[in-house]
């Protein structure tokens, strides 16, 4: 990662600092939704202070709304216990430039207990860390990537919201998928991004089109699990910083209008060790020459999705995602490249990996990456079959176990089984079973355009 253009050493960013290029540090780790939390340091400061101390913040992050709002039923944090402090702790590996920003670097930090100096297990990356030490006890690495999708729209965020985020303009006219001259009249937006997270040490692929009237899609390469988390979090941040500095606004809903193709967030996963694919094999599991790790940790992946589904799908709007006919998965099925199951095997040999089209753009990459190690590696363990491999439309296909349907099907089913406890926890399972139901309390208590439309005259 040192080699990556952007990506910093302290000495390296001393240096800049000191000849007036770098002036401002951010501290940031996300909260539960994924969003950036965190302080900007002067750079000076934060060499003669934060280097060797990290700096703190208020535990109440991790138990807000979407509005700020600190929300009871935590037993992490509350008004009972004071909302105190924890403690952010750079992680230098993470240390880069943040080119879009003027005079800038960005370090992402682990939140720890204040007093105890151990990790808060309920923090995204620390969820996602967890499972990544219990992979490295089995000698194996994960390397992963996430696919993101996401509509861009000529209005500002602030007239956005000012319109309610209705009768918005989006850049294209058109449905784009891979289509050139569209995506040219996008490219002032998409090639900034892509320029951008290249010189902060974020190596991109390539960009496209997507299905959608000024939809896209950006590319970032692979890496190993835990970089690539952290990857996506900055990617998420910077397009958004870089729409809000052109004028324009981009979402990463999952589905952001009925009529219009949701915005996925696709995992490919595969595990190594010693620079060799362990899915890689001689064995067969229909067309795929594969070995039995690739098929157990598949067998687990797909098991044990309705329990972890709130990891993928977060939201109440993840779940208007899953249409038919929609390229979002229905069916928890596996299938050999074919983008109508949620599961996708692509490559052979040494690229053999596993696709999971099941994430939608919205999802925080830390505890949809968590979910996935977690039942694979509980499909090794217990040598778990996958189902049949499935040929043909899975959307026209009958009697498959179908994805649960909306954010309180999937939370019951994460209480109620005894997986995620086992994989993350009881107190970190407690803590987002709060955060979920918080969530559809809040849904369940609003009053929608769709039924002022329906009811306000016609009742």
């Amino acid at each position: 990662m040192a080699n990556l253009i952007g990506m910093l050493t302290l000495e390296a960013l001393t240096q800049k600092i000191h000849d007036g290029e770098i002036d401002t540090v951010l501290l940031v780790f996300t909260d539960i939704y994924g969003r950036f939390m965190g302080k900007r340091l002067d750079a000076d400061f934060f060499l003669d202070d934060a280097v060797a101390h990290g700096t703190h913040a208020c535990n109440y992050l991790l138990t807000v709304d979407m509005e700020m709002e600190p929300m009871p039923g935590y037993p992490f944090a509350s008004w009972q216990k004071g909302y105190g402090d924890f403690h952010l702790v750079p992680d230098f590996t993470t240390l880069r430039v943040a080119s879009w920003l003027t005079k800038t670097a960005l370090v992402l930090c682990d939140v720890q207990n204040d007093k105890k100096n151990t990790s808060v297990a309920q923090a995204p990356r620390s969820v996602l860390k967890r499972q990544v030490n219990q992979l490295t006890k089995l000698g194996y690495t994960a390397m992963s990537a996430s696919e993101l999708e996401y509509y861009i729209y000529q209005d500002p965020y602030r007239s956005a919201a000012e319109k309610g985020y209705q009768h918005l303009t989006p850049v294209g006219w058109y449905l784009e998928d891979y289509h050139i001259l569209q995506g040219s009249r996008e490219e002032g937006f998409n090639g900034a991004a892509r320029r951008h997270l290249k010189a902060s040490g974020i190596p991109v692929e390539s960009s496209k089109g997507e299905w959608g009237l000024g939809q896209h899609e950006l590319n970032i390469r692979y890496a190993d699990i835990l970089t690539m988390a952290d990857r996506h979090v900055i990617f998420k941040q910077c397009l958004k910083e870089v729409a809000d500095q052109m004028n324009i606004s981009v979402t990463f809903m999952a589905k952001v209008a009925s009529d219009q193709a949701g915005s996925s967030s696709h995992l490919h996963i595969s595990l190594w060790k010693d620079n060799q694919n362990l899915f890689a094999g001689n064995g067969q599991w229909g067309p795929v020459a594969c070995s039995d790790i690739f098929r157990w940790f598949l067998g687990g992946f797909i098991a044990h999705a309705p329990s972890v589904m709130v990891f993928y799908a977060p939201t109440i709007n993840a779940y208007k995602r899953y249409r038919k006919g929609s390229w979002a998965p229905t069916c928890l099925v596996a299938s050999h490249d074919n983008r109508t199951a949620g599961f996708r095997i692509v490559g052979e040999g040494s690229s053999l990996r596993i696709e999971c089209r099941i994430p939608g753009a919205d999802c925080n990459p830390y505890l949809a990456f968590s979910a996935a190690l977690a039942s694979g590696m509980d499909g090794i363990a217990n040598k778990i079959e996958p189902p049949p491999i499935f040929d043909g439309d899975v959307y026209a296909a009958e009697n498959l176990p179908s994805v649960p349907h909306t954010l309180r099907e999937a939370t019951d089913l994460f209480e109620q089984s005894a997986f995620p406890k086992i994989a993350f926890g009881e107190d970190v399972v407690a803590h987002y079973l709060n955060f979920f139901r918080t969530e559809q309390e809040a849904y369940d208590k609003a009053v929608t355009d769709w039924e002022r439309q329906r009811y306000f005259e016609r009742i």
